[in-house]
């Protein structure tokens, strides 16, 4: 089974499984057409995480997030004044040195079956043509402005300054001579060849900070997953340079400590998963960032002891107001897809370029737009990023270092150790929240997946101190409750995520892609 964020991704990954390909192919052939089908978060010029059960039971995380440049430093963002710039968000100085190439060549190293050039092919038969659905058009008109403000972009993604309708058949002869070089080539046709020169030269056109050192210097890294027990079932996740396998065990671990959760939508569940996302929150934007360059508490964090700590500063009957502390991002445009094989191994994928279209800068005869994953340091410990998120030293910037994130790819195993649930998101700051959320809606609400994924969810991030909920998503009595226990709540404008989750049932794997979105689950014959 693969569900991901376009049903013609899905489908490439189905045939990869069709053919024999386990589930690392199906994931590197889904990877590479996102990019090509999903612009807006699909990449090959950004970066994310992998957690993967192998056929053993095993489980590895593999860490492919962007780096910060060579010549990147602490103060890069900030004018005369101080104060934070639109250079960390949009345009060349706010591309990281993309890890997405790396990553898949890394794992399909590592675990994969069928040949390089036969997974990355699809995505090339993809980019010569395809038809654009009414999802993407929209995502696409969404983003015109500013793609229009770089001219390698308006050429690729606009016609005459329009974005192309749906039922339009789209052609990117750029992007496919990219894909059939990296096909041929692999990674080091990417970080060293003629697209690593493609990208330098797009650096020194538009004052960006990438070079070609950076680009050959760059690594995907593996690394010890996140575990966490819960209720008889255990949570594998991601460990830093991710948050989200942090944040979510604690949540995780705060909740455990009461027997039974109170009913799904009453002003007691939303009270008690606020709290716990808060004290989460507040310890992941002061102590977390890149392992390489950040001592963290991760044992102690990680810790039951600490989460009955956290745990006893809930107080039943009102909210604890976030309490001040010393400051010690992700974006909206990423994407998540999961993959089960036919012999039980399965991947979880969450990749991005961060927010919408990246820094909106495409490549110059490459066809690949860049990540503005730089707006994920703290650009000024202290101050907010572009998602509201008050983060601290731990993730300043520094040259080479890797940027915090929340990506929170999952996989979740029963109390037989055998392999239940796979699930991820997008969602910015949400996706730890999310994920969360969709795990707890079937372990401590008995729903059903489907069920699960549709739920309406909640959210609190710490900073600033109010629980979101989407569109429709509270009722005017569990708001008037909540208030009443002193919460400011606030009704998203859109709701959170695009989960991309599979299951084991009775009958088989059952797929369920986010109804919020255009995604679609497909598995083989």
């Amino acid at each position: 089974m693969v569900t991901s964020g376009h049903p013609l991704a899905s489908q490439v990954g189905s045939d990869v499984l069709a053919r024999g390909g386990n589930a690392i192919d199906a994931a590197v052939a889904v990877g590479f057409a996102l990019a090509v089908v999903l612009p807006e978060a699909g990449n090959i010029g950004g970066g994310g995480f992998l957690v993967y059960r192998d056929g053993e039971g095993g489980v590895h995380a593999l860490d492919y997030r962007e780096k910060a440049p060579g010549n990147g430093h602490h103060d890069m963002y900030l004018d005369d004044e101080g104060n934070v710039t639109e250079a960390s968000r949009v345009g060349h100085l706010a591309a990281g040195v993309p890890g997405s190439v790396a990553g898949m060549a890394a794992m399909h190293e590592k675990f994969g079956s069928l040949p390089w050039e036969s997974l990355v092919a699809p995505a090339v038969d993809l980019a010569v043509g395809h038809v654009i659905d009414e999802v993407r058009a929209a995502n696409l008109s969404g983003g015109r402005h500013l793609l229009a403000r770089f001219e390698t972009s308006a050429q690729q993604f606009l016609i005459d300054g329009e974005s192309p309708s749906a039922g339009q058949r789209w052609s990117q002869p750029e992007l496919a001579d990219t894909l059939r070089r990296i096909a041929k080539g692999g990674a080091s046709e990417f970080y060293e060849g003629e697209t690593a020169d493609l990208l330098v030269a797009e650096m020194e056109r538009g004052g960006g900070l990438i070079t070609i050192e950076d680009l050959a210097a760059y690594r995907a890294v593996w690394r010890d997953p996140v575990r966490v027990a819960y209720r008889d079932h255990v949570v594998w996740s991601m460990p830093p340079s991710s948050s989200g396998g942090v944040a979510m065990a604690m949540i995780f671990n705060i909740l455990e400590g009461f027997d039974v959760l109170p009913a799904f939508g009453s002003p007691d569940l939303v009270h008690l998963e606020a709290e716990a996302m808060r004290w989460a929150f507040i310890d992941r934007n002061q102590y977390l960032g890149d392992p390489d360059f950040v001592d963290m508490p991760l044992e102690r964090l990680l810790s039951k002891g600490y989460a009955a700590e956290l745990r006893g500063r809930v107080d039943p009957g009102s909210a604890t107001p976030t309490p001040t502390f010393q400051i010690a991002p992700e974006g909206t445009s990423t994407t998540h897809y999961s993959v089960v094989g036919r012999d039980g191994r399965a991947a979880s994928i969450t990749t991005t370029i961060n927010s919408f279209y990246g820094n909106g800068v495409t490549v110059a005869g490459a066809g690949f737009l860049l990540n503005n994953e730089m707006d994920d340091f703290a650009a000024k410990p202290g101050v907010p990023n572009q998602f509201g998120l008050v983060q601290g030293e731990a993730n300043a910037v520094a040259p080479h270092k890797r940027m915090l994130s929340s990506m929170s790819p999952a996989v979740v195993e029963d109390a037989a150790g055998e392999l239940r649930m796979v699930v991820g998101t997008p969602g910015g700051s949400t996706i730890i929240t999310s994920v969360f959320q969709v795990i707890s809606n079937v372990l401590d609400h008995g729903m059903s997946l489907p069920e699960a994924v549709a739920a309406p969810r909640v959210h609190h991030q710490a900073l600033p101190d109010v629980v979101f909920f989407e569109p429709g998503g509270l009722t005017q009595d569990a708001q008037d409750r909540l208030g009443e226990m002193g919460y400011v709540l606030r009704e998203r404008q859109r709701t959170s995520g695009d989960i991309q989750a599979i299951m084991r049932t009775e009958s088989g794997w059952l797929g369920v892609p986010d109804p919020r979105r255009g995604g679609a689950a497909v598995g083989p014959d």
